[in-house]
């Protein structure tokens, strides 16, 4: 939930891969329900972020509309190298 509303906030996070892959299916299904844009979705959204209003309003108000042509594929994710400290792949996912 937290990286979530991180991706949203920032719209590009440094993490590791691992991370990475396990949360871009929900990235990418909480921007399809913005892209509905009804009360329904607006609150399986709050649900699913933890009812932080603010990333839900921007989640609705300023992400969702840039992708109203678009059907899909909204993150990617670039490989940035192993991490000094313990080697694990770092990536960057961000919105397109």
């Amino acid at each position: 939930m937290n990286l979530s509303k991180a991706i949203i906030e920032h719209e590009q996070i440094e993490t590791t891969e691992a991370k990475a892959k396990a949360v871009k299916p929900e990235i990418e299904k909480l921007i399809t329900l913005a892209k509905q844009g009804d009360l329904h979705a607006r609150r399986q959204a709050l649900s699913a972020l933890g009812q932080d209003k603010f990333t839900v309003y921007k989640l609705f108000d300023e992400v969702a509309p840039r992708y109203s042509e678009r059907p899909g594929g909204y993150t990617r994710i670039l490989k940035l190298g192993p991490r000094k400290s313990d080697a694990t792949e770092m990536v960057l996912l961000e919105l397109v």
